[in-house]
């Protein structure tokens, strides 16, 4: 298995439940950035790059997705649909998410601040990376 799927605590209240996602506990990494995607377009998909130094989780926080991880030897497709789970995406691993239900919003916990030189944006280029080839 490429990704881990992570359960966060779920703090059920009749008022409305409440997750928590806090750095080296629940999550397995110290969190240096949070971004979120939403109001993608019908068939559209997000990602289709990978890290070289960086560490996700991606959270579905509404709706729900497909994020489909490729170390360059084998590929898994995970459906995100659950509010208190999270993937956990690991270095040199190509990422693509896709099917985004209408309202879905994506959050997504980065172990680093924004490098421009740690993303590799061509899958060719990628696979040379990890040492693997077609």
């Amino acid at each position: 298995m490429i990704g881990e799927i992570i359960e966060l605590p779920k703090i059920t209240d009749p008022r409305g439940n409440l997750t928590v996602a806090e750095g080296l506990s629940a999550v397995p990494f110290d969190i240096k950035r949070a971004y979120w995607v939403y109001d993608v377009p019908g068939g559209e998909s997000r990602g289709g790059h990978a890290h070289k130094r960086l560490r996700q989780l991606v959270i579905a926080l509404s709706g729900s997705f497909t994020v489909t991880l490729d170390n360059g030897r084998e590929c898994q497709t995970v459906l995100l649909n659950h509010p208190w789970q999270g993937l956990v995406i690991e270095v040199n691993t190509w990422r693509t998410l896709d099917d985004f239900s209408s309202g879905a919003v994506c959050l997504v916990l980065a172990s680093d601040h924004y490098e421009e030189d740690d993303y590799i944006y061509d899958y060719d280029e990628f696979l040379k990376y990890v040492g693997c080839s077609r």
